[in-house]
């Protein structure tokens, strides 16, 4: 598969994403806080992530929530995975939220997240009064098992 090149531009006391092992598919994204931010829980976060991003036409950027962190402490991420459009330049920023039972702390330089980088289809889309029929039709959510 052909690498794309992409532009980060790391603000001041932030960390450019990195892969931490060499097969790694996402790349972590760091905290970058003056202070470190509590969350008790029930409650979300916008943390900043201390970099800005060139992205090429055609491709996205999905911020993802890290496995580890969900299992542990039940921190996990809204809006995920969050799309980055490859027009934003503005400093990327997780939303973070605490489904556990206990005050977690971030702290700064803390891994908070993981980055995807994805090609998208530009679709087009046709009106049409009615769709092909199918096996499963209109059954929606749960419709094929539990």
């Amino acid at each position: 598969m052909d690498k794309i090149l992409l532009k980060i531009k790391v603000l001041s006391g932030g960390i450019a994403p990195k892969k931490m092992t060499l097969s790694a598919v996402g790349y972590d994204i760091f905290a970058r806080l003056d202070e470190p931010v509590v969350l008790h829980p029930g409650e979300r976060g916008k943390i900043p992530a201390g970099f800005a991003i060139e992205i090429p036409d055609g491709y996205e950027a999905q911020i993802r929530p890290r496995s580890g962190l969900a299992v542990k402490y039940g921190l996990t991420m809204l809006n995920s995975p969050g799309t980055i459009d490859p027009d934003y330049r503005g400093e990327v920023s997780v939303i973070l939220a605490n489904l556990g039972g206990e005050d977690i702390i971030i702290q700064n330089g803390a891994r908070i997240a993981q980055m995807i980088i994805a090609s998208v289809a530009n679709a087009r889309f046709e009106i049409v009064k009615n769709l092909s029929k199918t096996s499963r039709g209109e059954g929606g959510f749960g419709s094929t098992g539990s």
